[in-house]
């Protein structure tokens, strides 16, 4: 068991007890270079060093912006290493949404990837009051830049390593004085319904979520990890940054987000955490391929699907696969499963890990009838990480059993249900508060509590079963209620769907949803089937592409009772964006706002319009601000429908 300390003194340890030890991988410039930890100790010490004499003091605020390499990691290690904490920036993030970050997190020092990332920081920096310093890694473009405020990571660090020839004790007794309780990070939550809130996480708190990780899933050292998803992500923080010291691991750094794939059959990680998102996408992928192929090959793949099902997922289920089942497996996983999981470089995958937010049933039973054992994780920014699917069985309709907190955390973990059936929780290194928003944090607690926001269950064995937020569970206006993440959760098992966001609320007689399609693969299928399109407007609004989604629908509506069944839907005439703020960084709906902008939208479909007439404000990449205009077709999933009618009968009920 991992002791409780810093993760700047977990660090030094490595350095000093195993210098030799492989810590990280990155590929750069189609080269993988390896990082032991000795290295990583010497780029760490340099870097924290060097922001000392800059003036970077302890309890101030350093954040870091850039997709996620060595670079990234250290520059959050050396942070911690001189007492700072450490706000991780999205980096897709605009310079409107870093200004307020920045200047809510009080940061003093902002570290960057590249010139990308320093433009966005040299526009917002008369904004940022406190900021004094502007570092970055990559040189790459920057020649031309004079400003003598910007200054390269290599150079702050080489000033720190010649510090430490002249004081070879500093950087020790600089990690010494650090303390479990100190703050480590500033996690901010995704700000779906407002303004993102920094939520205090200690190294008490990474070590903690890091134990009880470990403790649940049996992780052995040398374990090959791929990071993936940003450390501006609490999970993250945990897995990669966390557990690739305690446990320790080999954190893989792919060369950039899109060659993530093609990376990942290079090296065939053991471990890995994607948001539901990415899982999804990677069915979508296989199904996708398997629509592209000829009908024999098709034909081959669901059979050994099939045959895996029976196989992997009824022992998951503990339901004993049929004799021929078990016969035929050995030849099913080597024509079929084996070189799928090849292909998508999952051959060694003992660790898949799926958080962030709720993930239809039918994408977990995909990945583990090809041999993929995903498990679903369940916690919250504020409390950490609570249940894990564990063992060899577990339910794939739950989020898992409770988690251990590390003895040195503090009590237990306990929860139990409000009367309003909301998830309650205490115990462990618990909740610390948002950064100055006392306030809020005082909303969160109920009598020593921490309220999650979530209605939960428990099924027979103990496994906590995750249902709706409670802010999102909507009331018709019959009086009857719907769970939106349910609905969307299994439409997005689709290819062809993106995501969704259901309708409906005391005001309406019927669930209505907005679909936004995966034009990856939508347009591979219509170019299969030679149906023209000019542009993703095009194509979402063609009546074959409504064909497709209402049959997706339809196979969904099975398993709703009559009123919580889809009845009318439209396309999305554009693809949702972060930069919009139509989703959060994370990609989960801001729903409110969406509704909002499709106002037009929403009103036609509930008036029983066939077209509806929609005007959207939109902003390029480069700036400029336009307006998308088009004409959406709403669809009836059903034939027959008749709102009117609908409409009549509940009047006369009243």
């Amino acid at each position: 068991m991992i002791a409780m300390q810093t993760l700047p003194q977990l660090l030094l340890l490595r350095g000093q007890q195993e210098p030799g030890r492989l810590a990280q991988r990155h590929k750069k410039r189609g080269i993988w270079r390896e990082y032991s930890f000795g290295d990583v100790l010497e780029q760490v010490r340099g870097l924290a060093l060097g922001l000392d004499a800059m003036g970077v003091k302890r309890g101030e605020t350093v954040a870091i912006i850039g997709e996620n390499e060595p670079d990234n990691f250290w520059a959050e290690f050396a942070a911690l290493a001189l007492g700072a904490k450490v706000i991780s920036l999205y980096p897709d993030l605009t310079a409107g949404e870093i200004d307020y970050l920045l200047n809510d997190s009080e940061a003093v020092c902002l570290i960057a990837q590249d010139q990308e990332q320093v433009d966005k920081g040299l526009a917002i920096r008369d904004a940022v009051p406190g900021l004094r310093h502007i570092l970055y890694w990559d040189t790459t473009g920057m020649w031309s830049y004079g400003d003598k405020g910007l200054h390269t990571t290599q150079e702050v660090t080489a000033r720190g390593i010649e510090r430490h020839r002249a004081s070879p004790d500093a950087f020790g007794a600089m990690v010494a004085a650090g303390q479990p309780d100190e703050i480590a990070v500033l996690s901010y939550t995704s700000g779906t319904t407002g303004r993102p809130k920094g939520v205090i996480v200690t190294h008490k708190m990474m070590i903690d979520n890091a134990h009880r990780i470990m403790s649940a899933a049996e992780v052995r050292p040398g374990l090959d990890y791929l990071t993936y998803i940003a450390p501006a992500w609490i999970t993250e923080q945990i897995v990669g940054v966390t557990m690739g010291l305690a446990v320790p691991m080999v954190v893989n750094f792919p060369e950039s987000p899109e060659q993530v794939l093609a990376n990942l059959r290079e090296i065939a990680v053991e471990m890995m955490v994607f948001a539901p998102r990415q899982w999804e996408s990677l069915a979508a992928t296989i199904q996708a391929r398997m629509l592209d192929a000829g009908p024999l090959r098709r034909r081959i793949y669901e059979w050994g699907v099939a045959i895996g099902h029976q196989v992997n997922v009824g022992r998951l289920e503990g339901k004993p696969a049929p004799l021929l089942a078990r016969l035929l497996y050995p030849l099913a996983d080597g024509l079929v499963l084996e070189p799928l999981r090849d292909k998508l470089g999952l051959t060694r995958l003992s660790l898949p890990v799926c958080g962030g937010a709720t993930m239809a049933p039918d994408v977990f039973r995909l990945f583990h009838a090809i041999g993929v054992p995903l498990r679903n994780i369940y916690g919250a920014t504020e409390i950490g990480l609570l249940t894990l699917h564990q063992s060899e069985s577990y339910n794939l309709e739950t989020v898992g059993h409770w988690m251990k907190p590390h003895p040195d955390a503090g009590k237990p973990l306990e929860w139990k249900l409000s009367e309003a059936g909301e998830l309650l929780v205490r115990g462990g290194s618990f909740f610390q508060g948002y950064y100055r928003n006392p306030e809020k944090s005082d909303e969160r607690l109920q009598d020593g509590w921490y309220q999650t926001g979530d209605a939960v269950t428990q099924t027979e064995s103990g496994e906590l079963v995750f249902l709706e937020r409670i802010s999102d569970l909507r009331r018709m206006r019959s009086g009857d209620s719907f769970p939106p993440q349910y609905i969307e959760t299994r439409l997005r098992f689709s290819p062809f769907i993106k995501d969704i966001l259901t309708l409906g609320d005391e005001s309406r007689d019927f669930v209505g949803a907005l679909i936004n399609i995966d034009m990856e693969v939508l347009s591979r299928w219509a170019e299969e089937r030679n149906i023209t399109y000019s542009t993703f407007t095009d194509l979402s609004q063609k009546p074959e592409v409504a064909a497709l989604i209402r049959e997706d629908i339809r196979r969904v509506n099975l398993f709703l009772p009559e009123h919580a069944r889809v009845r009318r839907f439209a396309n999305f005439p554009k693809e949702l964006d972060p930069d919009e703020g139509e989703l959060t960084r994370s990609r989960k709906l801001r729903r409110e706002f969406i509704t909002e902008r499709y106002q037009a939208l929403v009103e036609e479909i509930y008036r029983g319009s066939s077209t509806a007439a929609v005007n959207i404000l939109i902003t390029y990449q480069d700036g400029r601000k336009g307006t998308l205009s088009a004409t959406v077709r709403i669809n009836d999933v059903d034939e027959g429908f008749n709102i009117i009618e609908l409409q009549d009968n509940r009047r006369a009920i009243a």
